[in-house]
């Protein structure tokens, strides 16, 4: 068995966009929307140049039931580069494209090789002697274990398992093809090329059982670096496993503790602060997009809620400002306590307001009552379009973005009607000293 080496990537969701990025400026945004597409070609790229024999991609390489002929033909495109340089291709459908028809549509080279959904097949790589099983989903959800029926391996000959599944569960991902880490090892492959999984995991090293991860991050929830693994097998053994960066776009959660600062003006010098810090030591060269969390308990925790607006807007303004490697604020969220944890004090007027605010955030039957309201979800359907894309208000944001606990939403109303409540009690105070 002659050595080789291959690279396997999964959760591409080519041309699907990136969230969270309402209002951007569009230059920037013109840069963004084919994040998905570059980190594709940069595999193609990464492929050709490491000399790849082979390129698995398990899974949701497409998004949902995506037929734009444009995303197809921009694929087969990238195949047949491939192609040139001998290079096969080994695709699984997933969760996301078990519907896809770009394949079926659009006849692709001849070096690629889609598994059936109907039955675990192997496709034989003879010069190489490799042996690659797999099946690709059905439907989108496919509950049952697809790993219990591939085939045993085949005799002399280096096997490779390609599957989509949670395995034994993730968190934040559907249990979908479920399986158990013994029973793949039971199967007695070489190595499982897996996918669906967003982050990249060596989940066991004997054999090699890898989450490449997402190849681009598309929202919030999948920051750190995006890629897939380059894989180097020698005497039929997989020798060295390297995880190879290749996203374009990178997303940041910063945290940031507030407590010590005094007014507004350090908070916002403190943000800009972060984000070059996160510019310099997590991008890498790359456009980062952060969301930036203020922790802490502060005296400015209510005024932070009505300042949120002017917060986003300036930190966005410098981010983009320092140029190729910018960043974008996708949203700043408020996670501050009062330093008492009390309620303000602003006088008996206000009294009964804070009561009844208390009141209702432990009161279940008001939460069904305003959140489950069938006229409460027309209201959001009905709002403009650029409203919709780009609101400015957290609590609408929220509840745009289908957050429908209504204890977050609650607490950010308190803050905000505190917050003004606290600026005109303050500047009334101001006055009668004046």
């Amino acid at each position: 068995m002659s050595g080789f080496r291959f690279v396997h990537a999964a959760d591409i969701h080519l041309d699907a966009p990136l969230a969270g990025l309402a209002g951007l400026e569009e230059t920037v945004a013109r840069r963004i929307r084919t994040a998905t597409r570059e980190a594709f070609a940069a595999l193609v790229d990464r492929s050709l140049e490491e000399r790849a024999a082979f390129l698995i991609l398990a899974g949701d390489v497409f998004d949902d039931s995506d037929r734009d002929m444009r995303t197809a033909i921009f694929f087969a495109d990238r195949m047949r580069r491939l192609a040139s340089a001998g290079i096969r291709v080994f695709l699984l459908h997933g969760n996301h494209d078990a519907g896809s028809g770009i394949t079926r549509h659009l006849p692709l080279p001849d070096n690629v090789r889609v598994f059936p959904a109907d039955r675990a097949t192997t496709f034989r790589i003879e010069e190489l002697a490799v042996a690659l099983h797999g099946r690709s989903y059905p439907k989108r959800e496919v509950r049952e274990d697809l790993a219990a029926g591939y085939p045993d391996p085949v005799g002399d000959f280096f096997n490779i398992g390609v599957l989509h599944t949670a395995l034994d569960g993730r968190e934040g991902h559907a249990n979908y093809a479920p399986c158990s880490l013994e029973g793949l090892r039971a199967k007695g492959y070489d190595y499982w090329a897996l996918g669906h999984v967003h982050g990249h995991e060596i989940v066991r090293r004997d054999p090699p059982i890898v989450f490449p991860g997402k190849l681009q991050g598309r929202h919030i929830r999948e920051t750190g670096p995006g890629g897939a693994v380059l894989t180097e097998v020698a005497d039929g053994t997989a020798r060295e496993l390297v995880f190879l960066d290749l996203d374009v776009v990178r997303w940041s959660r910063i945290e940031l503790d507030v407590g010590e600062l005094e007014n507004i003006e350090e908070v916002q010098a403190a943000i800009g602060n972060a984000i070059g810090d996160a510019v310099d030591t997590e991008a890498n060269g790359r456009f980062l997009i952060c969301r930036v969390v203020l922790v802490g308990r502060t005296l400015l925790h209510d005024a932070l809620a009505v300042e949120l607006p002017r917060l986003r807007e300036n930190a966005s303004l410098d981010a983009v400002a320092k140029g190729a490697q910018g960043a974008w604020v996708e949203r700043i969220e408020l996670r501050t306590e009062r330093p008492d944890r009390g309620r303000p004090d602003l006088g008996e007027d206000f009294d009964p307001l804070l009561d009844e605010l208390v009141r209702l955030s432990g009161d279940p039957e008001f939460h069904r009552e305003i959140l489950g309201k069938e006229e409460f979800g027309r209201f959001l359907e009905r709002l403009p379009a650029e409203v919709r894309q780009a609101p400015e208000d957290p609590i609408l944001a929220a509840l745009l973005e289908g957050d429908s606990d209504p204890l977050p939403l609650l607490e950010e109303a308190r803050r905000q009607i505190l917050g003004r409540i606290g600026r005109g009690t303050d500047a009334r105070a101001d006055s009668r000293r004046r």
